[in-house]
């Protein structure tokens, strides 16, 4: 299995207490693996349902995020490949 790898940016290098923090972490998998099933329906008569397709992944990626200050980091926004949270100062 391949290592998940990330990278992250704050919005600033340095704030001053009660400033909005966001952080955004771009992150990746190699082996993560996107499986789509196909599902047709049939009846005795051989009439048959158009097609319908379900989406799902293997081996999904989780994103934590702590920080040394205990400080509490609350998701903004996270599409699979980019995640943005935010956290006050």
């Amino acid at each position: 299995m391949a290592t998940p790898i990330a990278t992250a940016a704050l919005s600033a290098s340095v704030y001053a207490p009660g400033d909005q923090m966001l952080l955004t972490i771009t992150y990746s998998d190699a082996d993560t693996k996107p499986l789509t099933v196909t599902i047709v329906v049939t009846d005795a008569q051989g009439n048959s349902s158009a097609p319908v397709k379900v989406a799902a992944v293997i081996d999904p990626l989780t994103v934590t995020v702590t920080d040394d200050s205990g400080r509490t980091w609350n998701r903004v926004s996270d599409n699979g490949a980019v995640a943005v949270y935010r956290a006050v100062a």
